[in-house]
């Protein structure tokens, strides 16, 4: 990547920084044990696919309709409080995990962790655009977060495997931790935003949530563009907790360092490989990266469907080409969402990618029971299939948004505008 853009990075605001490095503590003790969730409720309770997917599966659909909701809100009442909300729910919920020894617990724990990552996501994602202004400089920070977030996630289960700690319950009190920490980052944050520029609360936007939701409505683009995002995270959570079960119940020999593999693999693909793809990339758009991605994901789900149980390089194999694949796509995703997103809706933007959450969370009820009716070679087939479907909808939304009449993203009754205050009075407003 071009120096400058990386020296660029040297002067990014301190809330994004404690974001950024929230985003690697917080995902790298995360994934010390939640990708062993599904393996826990199985030994514990007995549960059987179709029990465990629903429980993980419900709670993040509660939780997806919530974080749409609170992104609208953060562009009502800016992003401190519903940063600091967020924060300190996933706190409550990844201690209550760490103590849970009833299918009621867990149940409760787990939709709490769900809702903490709703209402903290879209605020945090918004606040990239309040606060660089530069468009080159925002796109490398979005995409070094996402570089984070794997980095963390690399080292997440190789600590928790070299100490012992990987499948166990308790190691969610570190996460609980760790975000204890981010919330006090926060704190001292939001403390050292200039005095006297801080707006009075409520200010930040004066648009209801249901104006917002027609403006929404009425970019089409960004409607195709989100469904099939759905859709792309779906077939992409089939190789978490759908993967996860079926090695389970088909015995697949070594399965706690199996498991541990395909998330070294997944994080350290993407950890360097990320930034080379994207030079190779720059000069595509947006979307056709995201088509070239599709490609590969869905060569991805051939390989699942047709891996030998028992070859355990297959499945690392298999893993690789699939986080090549989420490489390319996922930081582009949200460079696409960035670019989209009005100045003043960025919080409604990002919190209609909460929706995203409906194709992540189906995911392990539909693998569930249909690998405990069909089989795993049924699930990935069908997941290759829709990977072409995601592919036409992409294609579709370039037509669209070549159409000489475009979908205007803001109306006279949706959102009140900073008006003539300054450019930077009003990038502090809509995070504070």
């Amino acid at each position: 990547m071009d120096r400058q853009w990386w020296q660029s990075l040297y002067g990014l605001p301190p809330l994004i920084w404690v974001v950024l490095i929230g985003s690697f503590f917080g995902r790298g003790t995360y994934f010390m044990v939640w990708p062993f969730l599904a393996v826990m409720l199985h030994q514990k309770f007995a549960l059987g696919p179709g029990v465990i997917g629903a429980v993980l599966s419900i709670s993040a659909m509660c939780a997806a309709v919530l974080g749409f909701y609170t992104g609208s809100l953060s562009d009502r009442f800016g992003r401190k409080i519903l940063l600091l909300a967020g924060t300190f729910i996933n706190v409550i919920a990844f201690f209550l995990l760490a103590v849970a020894d009833s299918i009621e617990g867990f149940v409760v724990a787990i939709t709490l962790s769900a809702v903490g990552r709703s209402v903290w996501e879209p605020p945090a994602m918004a606040m990239f655009g309040d606060l660089i202004s530069d468009t080159r400089v925002r796109e490398l920070a979005l995409q070094f977060r996402y570089f984070l977030i794997n980095a963390g996630s690399a080292l997440g289960p190789m600590i928790g495997v070299w100490v012992g700690i990987s499948a166990q319950q308790t190691t969610f009190s570190i996460t609980a931790l760790s975000y204890l920490g981010l919330f006090v980052a926060f704190l001292w944050a939001f403390a050292s935003i200039r005095p006297g520029s801080e707006p009075p609360k409520g200010t930040a936007g004066s648009s209801s949530f249901a104006s917002t939701v027609r403006v929404l409505a009425r970019d089409k683009v960004f409607l195709v563009t989100i469904s099939a995002n759905i859709l792309a995270l779906f077939i992409y959570a089939h190789m978490d907790s759908s993967l996860i079960q079926y090695l389970t119940v088909n015995d697949a020999p070594g399965i706690v360092s199996l498991i541990s593999s395909m998330i070294l693999i997944n994080a350290l693909t993407i950890v360097f490989l990320q930034f080379p793809l994207l030079r190779l990339m720059r000069d595509l758009e947006v979307n056709h990266r995201i088509i070239f991605g599709l490609m590969v994901l869905a060569l991805g789900q051939v390989w699942f469907a047709f891996n030998p149980i028992q070859w355990f390089y297959g499945w690392l194999g298999a893993t690789f080409l699939i986080s090549v694949a989420e490489a390319i796509l996922f930081p582009n995703m949200s460079v696409q969402i960035d670019r989209m997103a009005p100045a003043n809706l960025r919080g409604s933007y990002f919190g209609a990618t909460s929706l995203y959450a409906f194709g992540w969370s189906s995911a392990p009820l539909v693998g569930g029971i249909t690998i405990q009716y069909w089989g795993g070679q049924v699930l990935y087939l069908a997941t290759f299939m829709l990977c072409l479907v995601v592919m036409l909808l992409y294609v579709f939304a370039s037509k669209v948004a070549a159409l000489p009449v475009a979908a205007a993203p803001i109306a006279d009754d949706a959102v009140t505008s900073h008006g003539d205050e300054p450019e930077e009075e009003a990038r502090v407003q809509s995070v504070c």
